[in-house]
């Protein structure tokens, strides 16, 4: 919270406008069903889903100020193929984090798009980050993840990149509301044949 109050003080210091809000802070848990603990749900929906309320709707008179009809002001919400997946990775908090933050997504682009604001999710697979070093900085899990993707790789920092031009730039001007899946085809994957 005092994380949150301190950027938006700061950001008030500096400007009146805000033309584009990414929001990409995340925290990530995980543990056995049996001993999954009670402060791993308060720590990761207070990073993901609280933290990033809260910034946006502070934040909200700067973006509101920003935007227009033609070009609105753009929300960017990262969210993770785990909250549209029911993924058996014993990462309870933020895979529900996530499902719940797709969901605000929506809320929120119902909040403000008649105000000339957009709000969309973009919901990556597996990408190296700081948060996915625990595998991917290793071959050997990269390739492990590459094999749970249908395209077949991890993504690349350029599709990423890519969905948030689409979305700040003048082709997602009319996009709100939307949850991206930036994933190689994971959230649309065959399920396996049932029978035989």
């Amino acid at each position: 919270e005092a994380g949150v109050a301190a950027i938006v003080a700061e950001l008030r210091l500096r400007t009146e406008r805000l033309d584009i809000l990414i929001n990409n802070a995340g925290a990530t848990w995980g543990d056995d069903f049996e001993t999954f603990p009670w402060s791993a749900w308060d720590k990761i929906l207070a990073v993901n889903v609280t933290g990033l309320f809260t910034l946006t709707r502070d934040l909200m008179p700067m973006l509101l100020a920003a935007g227009s009809a033609e070009c609105p002001a753009r929300v960017v919400n990262m969210g993770s193929v785990s909250g549209t997946l029911p993924m058996r990775e014993r990462a309870y908090s933020y895979s529900v984090s996530k499902a719940g933050l797709h969901h605000l997504t929506r809320m929120l682009s119902n909040e403000v798009v008649a105000r000339h604001v957009t709000v969309n999710a973009i919901a990556p697979g597996p990408f190296e980050s700081k948060m996915t070093a625990f595998s991917l900085a290793s071959e050997a899990g990269r390739d492990q993840a590459a094999s749970s993707v249908p395209a077949g790789r991890i993504g690349l920092p350029e599709d990423l990149a890519g969905a948030v031009l689409f979305l700040c730039g003048r082709a997602g001007a009319f996009t709100s509301g939307a949850v991206i899946p930036l994933d190689g085809g994971m959230s649309a994957a065959e399920p396996k044949p049932m029978w035989t």
